[in-house]
């Protein structure tokens, strides 16, 4: 034994590596993974595909074809079609057809179908990641540990939501034919957040897949018919924008769910715009990555290297804005750097491999130009160059500092693995460089202090955040976008409801509208009626003055921000009774009066979204109390104006209490939720207001409608904006005195008289109004709709 040690302390003397050398210099070798599997169900099909409708390939005739090719070796790999309105007609004809028995299937039956396409999923799973890694270029590992688990999770998270449908969604329905337009980005997985959902709820779906990534969507089309999914409930057509867009538009469509850039879902809305069809979105995202000083750098830098660099930067919830505070700033970004220069760029269907290739030189181009232009700003760059293959569609992982909010690689998506960073000193001010963007889709914060993480979380405006790290996705935990990063939930509960309807609901086809929606609106309507000479001031219904005495003259002014304001026109515009008669003249109010309404509700908004839901509740019973102490006087009102019976007028009145108590009631029984899922740790629901409303009400039952309105979008947080009846605006207009003295904050509550759509555009159309809900004309809907509001 003493000569074997002398060997080997010589052998270390003449040069041989010790083994800390070898371990420091180790280099991973190449794992590729065989592609067999998928090449053999290709070559199964002579690498050509038609559509999948009703049960069945299809290949039309006449139809041009387009080459899916491998992106990280641009080899090609199939042929598909590209689809035209005839192949769009009957793929939605036979979702129709299907779904007549699918939707009237028990619950259990359909979760015994969802049940049967997971085990056959799970059969077929390997071939399944193969062909998303060929198709799209996501790396295998990430395909196969991560994306076609969690495709398998949701469909059988939602085999057990179908079989607990008519329990658990008791009182909804089916919408009908859902469209689901899926991006180029995680095909497989995002197409599953929509299908799951769809079925379960007793929809079909018409599918059509990115126009560069479409094999796993046909695939899985496949696998489902294998499993014994009836015919027509799943159909898949192939094609590019345009036959999204024709999708979209078709009538047979009950539902859209897209997901993609911001610039289709904004061209989305107008396609289906006053159709009665049901849209969610699911769009952009620059997600804030936060990371302060009490945070584990460590595991902050191993984060975001996954929060970035996962699906080579092609993610919406990318953690692409990272916020460190100035404190470890240098420290992080030192580490960071480091970590970059080990990450491993190459093949995506190599194990061994962290980063793969772009889906287009197009993609490649913008990214370039972005970074270049950040670089001309005075911008730090740092790439990682080393480990970068010299061929192929494949871009540097890159961090971009010292560069400006206001910078365009700050604000806009970058789609691609570039990172760009920022610093700040405080929580707060961590917080508005997070929220500034226009996007809203996800964040997350780093740090060991659980009170600082929890507070940072609930201030921030986007749909999701996680503590400690990133992108955790599970089907039972909702997941969506704020601001311009779209709205509807995948996942959850909270998903189901994009799939269903009330039961007494029925889908509006309303019919087509012939307007010029440039004009519509644009004025505040006709000329103000004249005054008479012998006209007087008119009699209120309440007076009880005799003879020649006069009333004295009842000034109805806008009501925002706590006061009363003259209008910015300075006219007013006459209010006729029920029998014609001009019963008083209220407030003209324009676009200047909404846009000062807004104001004094967005600074009303934190203040009132942090009161405590249990004091936002007792000014709702207050405001029924002193409304009640009105209730002769108000119930006397509704007679004169609408022509109510006096029986009728007081019914209303007591209803609009009791829609008060109601609301109050709810305000701290609708806070939130705490859901399991398979991550580890808790997933926290916190149902949060949407900021400013604004709120157009009917004619119909004025006070009624205008309290039911109010309550509930005030009891759980928003301040509103609210364009009473524009017939009988004086019920509204009067209840101004009942707010001041219910403690109802200035701002909170505004109210502007005038003409109902000009005021409804003006509100739709302002950029800090964060939802208009409109009863109105059908033309105005339309042209809301139109305009992206």
């Amino acid at each position: 034994m003493a000569g074997s040690a002398a060997a080997a302390g010589g052998g270390s003397r003449r040069g041989a590596p010790s083994v800390p050398d070898i371990y420091s210099s180790m280099e991973y070798g190449p794992v590729p993974e065989g592609t067999g599997a998928a090449q053999t169900w290709l070559e199964s099909h002579g690498r050509s595909f038609g559509h999948f409708i009703g049960g069945e390939w299809l290949k039309p005739d006449g139809r041009e074809t387009c080459t899916t090719k491998n992106p990280t070796t641009g080899e090609p790999l199939a042929t598909t079609l590209q689809g035209s309105t005839e192949d769009v007609d009957a793929a939605v004809d036979a979702a129709t057809k299907a779904f007549k028995t699918w939707s009237q299937l028990p619950g259990h039956v359909r979760a015994r179908h969802l049940y049967n396409v997971a085990r056959t999923i799970q059969k077929h799973q390997r071939l399944l990641g193969l062909l998303e890694s060929l198709d799209s270029g996501k790396l295998i590992r990430e395909a196969r540990d991560a994306d076609l688990p969690l495709v398998v999770r949701h469909f059988y998270h939602h085999a057990g939501w179908a079989q607990l449908m008519e329990v658990e969604m008791k009182g909804w329905k089916p919408l009908g034919v859902v469209a689901a337009l899926i991006p180029r980005s995680f095909p497989l997985l995002t197409l599953t957040w929509k299908v799951c959902p769809a079925l379960a709820m007793g929809n079909t779906i018409v599918l059509k897949p990115a126009s560069s990534t479409r094999l796993t969507a046909l695939l899985l089309a496949e696998i489902c018919a294998q499993a014994g999914l009836p015919p027509g409930v799943l159909n898949v057509i192939t094609g590019d924008q345009g036959l999204g867009e024709a999708l979209a538009s078709h009538p047979g469509i009950d539902k859209v769910a897209f997901a993609g850039s911001a610039e289709v879902g904004r061209s989305l809305r107008r396609a289906t715009a006053g159709t009665g069809k049901k849209l969610s979105l699911q769009l952009g995202g620059k997600s804030p990555f936060i990371v302060f000083d009490s945070a584990d750098l460590d595991s902050a830098v191993d984060g975001l290297v996954d929060a970035v660099w996962q699906n080579w930067g092609q993610a919406r919830s990318a953690g692409s804005q990272l916020l460190l505070q100035e404190s470890i700033a240098k420290d992080f970004v030192q580490r960071l750097k480091r970590r970059m220069g080990q990450l491993r760029v190459g093949d995506s269907l190599d194990k061994a491999v962290d980063l793969g290739a772009l889906v287009s030189e197009k993609q490649r181009h913008a990214i370039e130009g972005l970074v270049e232009e950040a670089r001309a700003e005075g911008a730090e760059v740092f790439q990682a160059w080393a480990s970068l293959p010299s061929s192929g569609l494949f871009y540097p992982p890159t961090l971009i500092t010292g560069v400006y909010p206001t910078s365009r690689c700050v604000r806009e998506e970058i789609f691609g693995p570039v990172l760009v960073s920022l610093t700040f000193r405080t929580a707060k001010e961590a917080l508005v460089l997070g929220n500034s963007t226009p996007y809203g889709l996800a964040a997350s914060v780093w740090t060991e202090t659980l009170p600082l993480a929890l507070e940072v979380a609930h201030s921030l405006q986007v749909g999701t955040v996680w503590i400690n790290g990133h992108n955790m996705l599970d089907a039972a935990s909702a997941f969506g976008g704020y601001k311009e990063s779209g709205y509807g939930r995948d996942g959850g509960k909270e998903g189901l409801f994009e799939y269903v309807r009330p039961n007494w609901q029925a889908r509006p086809h309303p019919g087509a509208v012939d307007l010029d929606f440039k004009t519509f609106a644009t004025s505040q309507g006709a000329e103000i009626p004249s005054v008479a000479a012998d006209s007087r001031v008119p009699r209120s219904s309440a007076s009880d003055l005799e003879g020649n005495i006069p009333n004295v003259d009842r000034t109805y002014k806008l009501y925002y921000g706590g006061a009363q304001k003259r209008p910015d026109s300075m006219s007013s515009r006459a209010v006729l009774d029920h029998a014609g008669k001009i019963a008083a003249y209220v407030a003209d109010g324009g676009i200047k009066d909404i846009r000062n309404a807004v104001e004094a509700a967005h600074k009303a908004a934190p203040g009132w979204a942090k009161q405590t839901p249990h004091a936002r509740a007792q000014i709702l019973y207050y405001l029924a109390e002193n409304l009640e102490l009105r209730r002769a006087e108000v119930a006397s009102r509704l007679e004169a104006l609408a022509g109510a019976k006096k029986e009728a007028g007081l019914q209303e009145v007591d209803l609009c209490v009791q829609r008060l108590f109601y609301w109050a009631a709810y305000s701290d029984k609708y806070g939130g939720a705490v859901q399991e899922t398979s991550l580890y740790g808790a997933s926290l629901l916190f149902r949060e207001p949407l900021g400013v409303v604004g709120i157009a009400c009917p004619d119909e039952q004025p006070l009624l409608a205008f309290v039911s309105l109010l309550a509930p979008a005030v009891v759980r947080g928003n301040c509103v904006v609210m364009v009473p009846s524009e017939r009988f605006p004086l019920l509204a207009l009067d209840f101004y005195q009942v707010l001041d003295t219910s403690d109802v904050p200035g701002g909170v509550v505004n109210i502007i008289s005038g003409n109902r759509d000009h005021l409804s555009r003006a509100l739709a159309e302002h950029q800090d109004v964060q939802a208009v809900w409109y009863f109105g004309s059908k033309e105005k809907n339309y042209q809301r709709w139109k305009n992206g509001a």
